[in-house]
C-alpha cells in the first residue's frame, strides 16, 4: 500500500513541530507527502480585477517560496513530495482538493498547535467543521507540557 500524507498550511503559517512530526511519520511509513497551502481570499463582483490580480501574484510568489523551502527539506531526507496552492474559501478549496485525488492515510495540520483548542472551545475554525467528515484522521501536533 502506498501511504499518502497531506500537510495543510493556512495563510503561509508554518508550525515547525508539525513539520518535524510529519517528516518522521513519512520516513517511518515511507509515505509520499503533499503540502497544501490554503490562502483565504474572497472574490466578489465588486472587487477591482487589477487589485485582485496583484494580490494573487503576491500570494503566489510568497507561497511558492515557502512551499519550495518545505519541499527541499523533505527531499533531502529522501521523501517524495508534491505541493499545491489553493486560494479562496479554505474549506471549499480543501474539499475540492481532496475530491480530485485518491484518499490520504492522514492529514497533518501544519499551521500551529492551537487547532484542537479552537475546536474544543468554539468550533469556529473552518477545519473543525470538516474534521468529522474527512476520510482519514486529522492529526495535530502540540508541545509536550512540562511536568
Amino acid at each position: 500500500m502506498n501511504y499518502e500524507l497531506l500537510i495543510i498550511f493556512e495563510n503561509n503559517q508554518v508550525f515547525s513541530g508539525a513539520l518535524t512530526y510529519a517528516r518522521e511519520y513519512a520516513m517511518r511509513t515511507q509515505a509520499r507527502v503533499t503540502f497544501l497551502m490554503l490562502v483565504a481570499m474572497s472574490f466578489s463582483s465588486r472587487d477591482f480585477m487589477g487589485a485582485k490580480r496583484s494580490a494573487l501574484q503576491k500570494i503566489e510568489a510568497m507561497a511558492g517560496k515557502v512551499l519550495a523551502e518545505l519541499t527541499e527539506t523533505f527531499i533531502q531526507k529522501g521523501i517524495e513530495t508534491g505541493s499545491a496552492l489553493r486560494i479562496g474559501d479554505p474549506s471549499q478549496e480543501l474539499l475540492k482538493f481532496l475530491a480530485d485525488r485518491p484518499s490520504f492515510q492522514a492529514i497533518v495540520w501544519g499551521s500551529g498547535e492551537d487547532l484542537p483548542t479552537a475546536c474544543k472551545k468554539s468550533g469556529k475554525h473552518w477545519l473543525c467543521n470538516l474534521a468529522e467528515n474527512l476520510e482519514c484522521p486529522l492529526l495535530t501536533v502540540t508541545r509536550r507540557s512540562k511536568k
